[in-house]
Order: C-alpha cells, then sequence, then structure tokens
C-alpha cells in the first residue's frame, strides 16, 4: 500500500477492519473518538455494523453480544469509560467471549484532563475487576504499532476466547507518523475455533487439547445456555468443586501455556548492559532517544520495550535483572509497572521515572536517572 500520514486512532481502526472485526458499539470519549468516527465511515462498506450506544457499559454488552452470535467485535474508550466497562470485562472472561476493548488512556483520576497523555490505566487493565481471571493487554509504541497491535488483539483474543485489552495512550493514539500498511491479503488474520460436532453434543466450556473449546454462533442450531455465574461444561449454574476448580484452572492454563506467542517484547543491547531501561507506548520512544544519547557517552545500557503488559514479561525481566545493575523504568503515572519490575528484580535495583501530569516523561529526565549514581 502507499505510504500516508496516518494518525494512531486511525490505525487501530484500520488494524480492525484487516483482523475482520465488522461490529463496533461506543461511546464518543475524548481521546479515543477517532476511533468510532472511522469505523462508523468504514464497517458499513464492508457489511459490517456501527452502533453509538447509550453509555460504555452497555458498548461492551453489546460488543459481547454480536461476538456471541460470530462476528469479531471490538470497542474503544479511555478512562472513565474504561471504568464502566469493568463489570462487563469480567462477565467477557467469565463466559469466554471473544471482543477486544481499546482504552486511549488520558490523564485522571474521574475526568481528568481529556486531551492530556497519561498511562495511568495500567493496574485496572490487569486487576479492574473483581474476582480472578487472566487478561491479555498490549500496548503500542507507534502508529505502525498501534495497526499491528490491533491485529494482534484480535488473533489472541478469537484465539484464547477471551477479552483483549489494547492500551494506548493519548499521545500515541493522537500523533501521526508516515505509514506504509501491509497488503490485506499479508495480514495474518486468526478466527476462532468453530464447533463441528452435532448440537446435542456440544459442550460450550468443555475440555479441549488447546484448553479453549470449539464456539458454535448463536442462531446456527446451536442453543446453550451462557450465564456470568460459575458454570459446568453445558454453560448451567454450578456450586459444585469439581466443576468450578478445573475451570479456574483451564482458563489460566489456557493463557499460561502459550505465554511464548502472547509476551511481545523488544530488546535492544541487553546482553552486555549494565543499566537497563523498561518501557512501554510513547514513553518507550523517549527512553530510545535517552538511550541513544547515554550510549553517546560510552555507557553500556540496554532497553526492553515491552508490547504486552499483561501477561507480565516476568521471565525478560528476571533474565536481564540476573546481570544488569540497574533498571530504570519511566512511565506517565507513579510507578505501576515498576511494581512489578521491582517485584522480580527488588527495589534497590529499579529506579523510577515518573510523571503524572498529563506531559510526556522526556528523554532528559530517563538520561538523568541513567546517568544518576
Amino acid at each position: 500500500m502507499t505510504a500516508r500520514l496516518m494518525q494512531g486512532n486511525e490505525a487501530v481502526g484500520w488494524g480492525a477492519l484487516a483482523a475482520g472485526c465488522r461490529f463496533y458499539a461506543g461511546y464518543p470519549i475524548t481521546p479515543s473518538t477517532e476511533i468510532a468516527e472511522m469505523l462508523a465511515r468504514e464497517l458499513p462498506k464492508i457489511g459490517g455494523k456501527f452502533i453509538q450506544m447509550e453509555d460504555e457499559i452497555a458498548s461492551l454488552a453489546a460488543c459481547i453480544g454480536a461476538s456471541v452470535g460470530g462476528l469479531k467485535a471490538m470497542t474503544a474508550t479511555s478512562g472513565p469509560g474504561f471504568s464502566l466497562m469493568q463489570e462487563h470485562i469480567g462477565y467477557a472472561a467469565m463466559t469466554e467471549v471473544p471482543c477486544v476493548v481499546v482504552n486511549v488512556q488520558r490523564l485522571g483520576p474521574s475526568t481528568g484532563q481529556p486531551t492530556s497523555g497519561s498511562q495511568g490505566d495500567v493496574m485496572q487493565a490487569r486487576w479492574g475487576t473483581h474476582g480472578d481471571h487472566p487478561i491479555i493487554a498490549l500496548s503500542p509504541t507507534s502508529v505502525r504499532q498501534a495497526f499491528d497491535l490491533t491485529v494482534q488483539a484480535f488473533n489472541f483474543s478469537e484465539r484464547y476466547r477471551t477479552p483483549v485489552i489494547l492500551l494506548l495512550d493519548e499521545v500515541i493514539g493522537h500523533m501521526r507518523e508516515k505509514v506504509e500498511l501491509p497488503d490485506p491479503a499479508a495480514v495474518r488474520v486468526v478466527d476462532r475455533e468453530i464447533t463441528s460436532v452435532p448440537a446435542e453434543w456440544y459442550r460450550p466450556y468443555g475440555d479441549a487439547p488447546s484448553d479453549v473449546p470449539p464456539m458454535a454462533p448463536f442462531g446456527t442450531g446451536y442453543r446453550y445456555h451462557i450465564t456470568g455465574l460459575f458454570h459446568d461444561p453445558a454453560g448451567y449454574p454450578t456450586q459444585r468443586l469439581d466443576e468450578i476448580d478445573p475451570w479456574i484452572d483451564r482458563v489460566f492454563r489456557k493463557i499460561e501455556r502459550n505465554l511464548g506467542e502472547i509476551v511481545l517484547v523488544e530488546e535492544d543491547g541487553t546482553e552486555e548492559a549494565n543499566t537497563i531501561v523498561v518501557a512501554y507506548g510513547a514513553t518507550a520512544r523517549s527512553a530510545q532517544h535517552a538511550v541513544k544519547l547515554a550510549r553517546g557517552q560510552r555507557a553500556k545500557i540496554g532497553q526492553v520495550t515491552l508490547l504486552t503488559l499483561w501477561p507480565f514479561a516476568e521471565a525478560v525481566i528476571e533474565r536481564v535483572a540476573h546481570t544488569a545493575r540497574r533498571i530504570v523504568v519511566p512511565e506517565m503515572n507513579l510507578g505501576q509497572l515498576a511494581l512489578e519490575v521491582e517485584r522480580i528484580a527488588g527495589r534497590r535495583k529499579v529506579v523510577r521515572v515518573n510523571r503524572a501530569d498529563g506531559e510526556m516523561v522526556t528523554p532528559m529526565m530517563i538520561l538523568e536517572a541513567i546517568e544518576r549514581k
């Protein structure tokens, strides 16, 4: 395709279409509104459905319903709307319904500053709902990655029957870069596995070799029960521990046994580095420049860029922490992902660089932390 100047939010929309998204329900909220605007224009052209809902709770509910009906579905929001969606994110996890939730983060709490960037929803993405369940959350560092990781979010969601969260920040969502998108035919697209057994044999939550039971779209002759309660293999509520415990084990196992595919990171010069910078989102761009400046002064600096925030890249951080003397973690918050790095590497080894005022962490702030004795 011809290179063009493209906004991060626009790239998310094109990524969704390339991945096969054919349903979008949402409520306009800065700084994610361009995603809804773009898909409102483009989805009807290819037979897809766009609907503006009355609020964010209803938006995700509509996406869950569309997904059960067999469509790949997405919604997009920002911090306040993401808070409202938590109940249905938990519902989608419990019912194992694929869907993608885009959160273009803005400064908070509460209304905060809608046009200012933030990375303040990292922990909410992992722990926002009540109860225990795994979650996948991805974070792009560029406009092209916004496209690629949107496709990946759909692929993970369909492959593992789970909600997937795409965590942009306002900077990536609104910035424009020259981007050349791949030919649609070259995009790797994963579709959910559809059951082939007769309707009377189908178990929507039964055991499968992959730990991911095949699905059956509503309206295709399969009638089964879906509930937010703990359920048996047929989908009906249960209080039997011999049915609840295997379900919990399977839902976690289907993610944990595939960490090699799900946990995406980029490493630069980490093998012999004395100091490692661990960053994500727009902050990774500042980190990249700071690392370049430090290397110009002959410092042995490496960088780990986290594209998957959850599940956390424990094995990678454990490996680099074993050889590096310090790990610098810059974030546009007051230290959310740094908590995970400290848990693995030890607090004394971690240097935080934090900012939660709506402005970016600058390269010089990171460089100062790198040079700090």
